[in-house]
């Protein structure tokens, strides 16, 4: 029902540095272009500039985009989880209200609060949707375990996790069972933050306020060891013709037919390098090529710090 990669705006709010509403708006425009129909966004991401951008952009442009938001993180005073009824209602409306709808065509919960059952959280989203309130239900960072569980009281459209060459907990056991339930696996970070481009990023430059300053990957000397590998990647992509980008997506699209991936940028021209990836064909030599050079495990330092780990549930 959308298009085969999506745009995730996480980055409209600046957590990979500073971005201008104009160059937020010129992306999305180029995404109208390009065919991308999904938006993916959070009352998180910029304490609401995300939402807020995106809403702007719609009421001016008069373009549409299913859009995915989501609730349930509370990063002030210090970081929790409320997937209580009273929050996520409040939490929704608004996000409806920056966004200028009455309406969101998918709804999540970003993450799970582990000692609520999860029966009960969607017996709340379900109402949600019986109000017109949300088109879908959706859940985030949750295990296969979960899904079950939320899958036996309501259909759960999409399931959200961090999948890429260098992040593959999905593999054991998520993406199986999203295909069993028919439950589309909207992928994100699948350029791996950023490292599988052809622009890599230096932590040098990260402003104190960058996600990515405390994620292990990107502190030495994980991050030295992780470049090495990812550099003969980015290498073997070029001499291919191709954008390291683009293959790292297409790597994505190729393990399953349930993935939806929506790559984070700002800018239009990284964009259109995503978007290639959806016509790209890979060979069975080109995946052999891509699991010597990067295989499975071969990250070092873990995704998050132990801050982030919080929430993402852990199965395995």
């Amino acid at each position: 029902m959308v298009g085969a990669i999506g745009l995730g705006c996480m980055s409209f709010g600046g957590p990979y540095g500073p971005t201008t509403e104009a160059e937020c708006f010129r992306t999305l425009a180029r995404a109208h272009d390009l065919g991308v129909t999904h938006l993916d966004t959070a009352n998180i991401y910029g304490n609401g500039v995300s939402e807020q951008t995106i809403g702007a952009y719609i009421a001016r442009s008069g373009h549409e985009f299913v859009i995915a938001t989501k609730a349930g993180i509370i990063n002030q005073p210090v970081r929790r989880y409320d997937n209580s009824e009273a929050h996520i209602r409040s939490s929704l409306e608004d996000s409806l209200r920056r966004l200028g709808r009455e309406h969101v065509e998918l709804f999540y919960i970003h993450r799970r609060e582990a000692d609520r059952p999860i029966e009960e959280v969607m017996e709340t989203l379900a109402r949600l949707k019986q109000e017109g309130k949300i088109g879908a239900i959706g859940l985030s960072e949750v295990s296969p375990g979960t899904l079950e569980r939320a899958q036996a009281i309501h259909p759960v459209a999409a399931v959200q996790s961090e999948y890429s060459l260098w992040t593959r907990l999905p593999d054991l056991g998520l993406i199986r069972a999203c295909e069993t339930y028919g439950t589309a696996f909207v992928a994100f970070s699948p350029v791996a933050r950023g490292m599988l481009t052809g622009r890599i990023p230096d932590p040098r430059d990260f402003a104190d306020t960058d996600f990515r300053k405390a994620s292990p990957r990107f502190i030495e000397p994980n991050y030295s060891l992780n470049l090495k590998r990812i550099q003969a990647f980015n290498a073997f992509a070029r001499d291919t013709g191709r954008s390291p980008a683009a293959l790292a997506i297409a790597w994505v699209l190729h393990r399953t037919g349930a993935a939806i991936p929506i790559p984070g940028t700002r800018t239009a021209e990284h964009l259109e390098e995503d978007v290639a990836a959806a016509d790209m064909v890979l060979t069975a030599s080109d995946i052999a090529t891509i699991e010597e050079l990067l295989p499975v495990g071969f990250a070092h330092g873990d995704r998050y710090s132990d801050r982030q780990a919080s929430g993402p549930e852990r199965y395995c």
